[in-house]
């Protein structure tokens, strides 16, 4: 029985997709390393006859290969044959050319966090910020850039003031990045939402990252007391303020009278000692499960067998069929 994918089959390959009769040695395929997209290299290709084949139907799409291609699933590497009803890793193949680049943790890092969750709008493919403040601007593009190295600039818009019934001028920052987006939403737990977001635990990595969360969310939705000893931060999303709360150690009680609660943040807060370090990674995942709806038998017509193809690869032994990790049998 031969093993791997029917010639017409699409390999996610780097530089673009490929036909998998088409893939060569030395060609470079997209794979997973956990929840991570990486490369790994074509070190032989393998031609081989075969008559059963099968066709893999998930939620995303159908390919057809050998009823034994390994499938990766939560259970482990399960054969394609065997595969219906169980659940795959699958990764967005749209996304596989997009810019990769490490996020820096840190205070900037923090307040970029920050003024994201409490003034900033997480679109599809790009992240931005529109404030009255040319000076709250700037500090968000600066700290933007010095997270992401992504150049990150200030434009001069208008705004509506539905108060004042009339456009008011305003600053934007707008990065494109469906990067930068995917992480955004990943951190707040998936809806970034001002009134659905979770709080974003990432910013607990060390008291330098959260104090830049705490000024960048505070220059968005807070205030200075005039008395100088604190800061209030005023939210209509109770459960992001209560969780806050926790961390800094202050006595937070939701408002019954207006749609909105204040929370007071001392600016002694480290001196209660209930900021506990937590490490999260500030990669977003590229990974995710898809279900397998059916495996169909399909026969070779007629006399003429199926050409399955099958690589050897180094690095990884994996690689990506429409997105779906797949690998030989061992």
């Amino acid at each position: 029985m031969g093993y791997g994918l029917s010639s017409k089959m699409l390999v996610n390959r780097v530089g673009g997709w490929a036909q998998a009769k088409n893939v060569a040695a030395g060609d470079e395929l997209w794979t997973l390393d956990r929840d991570r997209t990486v490369r790994t290299t074509v070190v032989d290709v393998t031609a081989v006859k075969g008559r059963d084949a099968v066709e893999v139907v998930t939620d995303r799409t159908a390919f057809i290969a050998s009823p034994n291609l390994l499938l990766a699933t939560p259970d482990g590497w399960t054969p394609a044959g065997d595969a219906a009803g169980a659940t795959a890793a699958w990764t967005p193949a749209r996304k596989l050319c997009r810019e990769r680049f490490r996020i820096r943790p840190g205070y900037e890092f923090g307040y970029f966090v920050g003024a994201t969750c409490s003034d900033g709008t997480v679109y599809k493919n790009y992240v931005s910020l529109i404030v009255n403040e040319k000076s709250f601007a700037a500090r968000y593009a600066a700290a933007l850039t010095a997270c992401t190295g992504l150049p990150a600039r200030l434009e001069a818009v208008s705004r509506p003031s539905g108060y004042l019934k009339r456009d008011l001028p305003g600053f934007r920052v707008r990065v494109v990045s469906s990067y930068l987006s995917d992480a955004m939403r990943h951190y707040v737990g998936g809806d970034p939402h001002h009134m659905r977001q979770g709080f974003p635990r990432v910013v607990m990595r060390d008291a330098d990252t959260f104090q830049g969360f705490l000024d960048g969310y505070i220059d968005g939705d807070g205030c200075d007391l005039k008395h100088g000893y604190g800061r209030i931060i005023v939210s209509a999303n109770v459960p992001f303020l209560a969780e806050l709360a926790r961390i800094i150690g202050a006595r937070f009680t939701p408002s019954k009278r207006e749609a909105a609660s204040r929370l007071y943040v001392s600016n002694r807060w480290q001196n209660r000692n209930t900021f506990t370090p937590e490490h999260h990674p500030t990669a977003p995942p590229e990974s995710t499960w898809v279900q397998v709806r059916e495996v169909r038998p399909r026969p070779a017509a007629g006399t003429k067998p199926f050409t399955f193809y099958s690589y050897r690869l180094s690095p990884h032994p994996t690689f990506l069929v429409n997105g779906h990790l797949v690998r030989e049998p061992w």
